[in-house]
């Protein structure tokens, strides 16, 4: 995200000053990142952050992602029968980053017509997370439920890190003169 630019600005500078001083030896890295990135808020309305703890955990069991969303997102004390600001709800803010399109659409017209309350829409928040992520959800559990799975991913992963980085480090001993 552009939270991370600044990393990359320091990897591209170290490589461009070897590169210069030592001969083309890095691929100077290019920042990928989209315009439109998607805002998430947290559950407080700020930027969703876990060091902050306003951010879901979408792989909580169902019971606990309810009481979740039911707790920690912050809503106002509209009554149910008036209708609601609904862009300028968490609940709603989340939502929209799910859900399709015209189900946005629909929740925002519900909160703006009245007779649908927080609670509803936490509600249709918690189904479209479940819905939404139902296939990592099983994933996860798969993996939680077997951790040798989750090292041997990892191995595989470390198998491959080491293969480019190996590459690379007998790139560099070459052009300092250490081989």
């Amino acid at each position: 995200g552009k939270d991370q630019l600044q990393h990359l600005e320091i990897t591209r500078d170290v490589a461009a000053r070897f590169n210069h001083k030592m001969g083309e030896t890095f691929i100077l890295p290019e920042a990928k990142v989209q315009e439109n990135t998607m805002y998430i808020p947290g559950t407080d309305g700020g930027k969703m952050s876990k060091s902050k703890d306003n951010y879901i955990d979408i792989f909580l069991p169902e019971k606990e992602l309810k009481k979740v969303i039911n707790k920690k997102i912050i809503t106002d004390a509209t009554p149910l029968e008036e209708p609601k600001d609904a862009e300028n709800s968490v609940v709603y803010q989340l939502y929209k980053c799910i859900a399709d399109e015209s189900k946005a659409l629909e929740m925002k017209h519900k909160l703006e017509a009245g007779g649908y309350g927080w609670g509803h829409a936490k509600k249709d928040l918690l189904d479209a997370i479940l819905n939404t992520f139902a296939k990592e959800r099983e994933k996860y559990q798969e993996y939680m439920n077997n951790v040798s799975l989750i090292d041997e991913k990892l191995e595989e992963g470390a198998k491959k890190a080491s293969k480019v980085a190996n590459e690379v480090l007998k790139r560099v001993r070459a052009r300092v003169g250490y081989q």
